[in-house]
């Protein structure tokens, strides 16, 4: 009987270990650095490019210029508008002229009214030419007032001329050089935010019960030095589905250390 009893639990100890090395499951991957935060710039209007202030590899602050295109077609445009609000200054000044002459005839022809040396229809005539010529003047005050709104509308656009850095980075493309066009919406620069890195890696779909967001994951950039820990943030399927892998992100403590994006990485899992 004794011996029935230890042969159970001879049997119940094999299957706890055996069961426990079948849960402590360790995955390595290996990724790379890539940075969750990178902005391809371009400029609003179309130019040629007069000053290319970066180059590749260039770290840059936030604020800073990156390239500058020519500004003709602005400066064609501000001379436009100078013209429209002189023209609307000279029409204002002319109605406001205007109206102070038939103001004054105005008040003549009413004391000429009073004394019965005009008729009233007279000064009927001036009264309708005075209401007339205000409205014109109001009309005159709104011109000019767009006009410098439109001038301020085109100063404004100076500013876009001037393309610059939205945040801290590094430079890891320039695809235009001075003296070439600028395209609205064609990327002249590509800016990659180093506060941001993260580590991506492939894991099969083998191992994706062992994988969880939150789960925290030891992480190496042997090129560094660095050991540190990491956390996944993000699970990714492929989008060629017969390929049965998927991608993981994970975001790191870099310790102070340069990392850049495109460098060699190291995870280590333990489910």
């Amino acid at each position: 009987m004794k011996g029935t009893v230890m042969k159970k639990w001879i049997v119940l100890i094999s299957i706890l270990v055996l069961g426990t090395a079948v849960e402590a499951v360790e995955i390595d991957l290996t990724g790379a650095v890539v940075s969750n935060n990178q902005k391809m710039m371009t400029s609003r209007y179309m130019g040629f490019v007069k000053n290319m202030a970066v180059s590749e590899g260039d770290i840059v602050k936030k604020g800073q210029l990156l390239y500058e295109i020519d500004s003709k077609e602005i400066e064609a445009a501000e001379r436009q508008v100078d013209l429209a609000i002189s023209q609307a200054r000279l029409a204002l000044q002319m109605n406001k002229n205007q109206l102070n002459n038939v103001l004054k005839n105005l008040a003549r022809h009413k004391r000429l009214y009073a004394k019965k040396m005009v008729s009233k229809y007279e000064v009927e005539n001036l009264e309708l030419m005075a209401k007339n010529l205000r409205d014109m003047v109001k009309i005159a005050q709104e011109q000019v007032k767009q006009a410098e709104a439109k001038k301020q509308e085109v100063l404004n656009q100076y500013n876009y001329l001037k393309i610059k850095a939205p945040n801290d980075g590094v430079i890891v493309a320039k695809k235009l050089n001075e003296g070439e066009m600028a395209i609205p919406g064609m990327p002249a620069v590509i800016l990659t935010d180093l506060s941001k890195l993260e580590i991506v890696a492939e894991i099969s779909e083998t191992q994706l019960p062992y994988i969880n967001l939150g789960k925290e994951v030891e992480v190496e950039i042997p090129s560094l030095g660095l050991k540190t820990t990491g956390k996944i943030v993000s699970i990714i399927p492929n989008s060629n589905p017969m390929t049965h892998k998927f991608k993981i992100k994970v975001k790191f403590d870099n310790k102070g250390k340069s990392v850049y994006p495109g460098m060699y990485a190291k995870i280590h899992i333990k489910a």
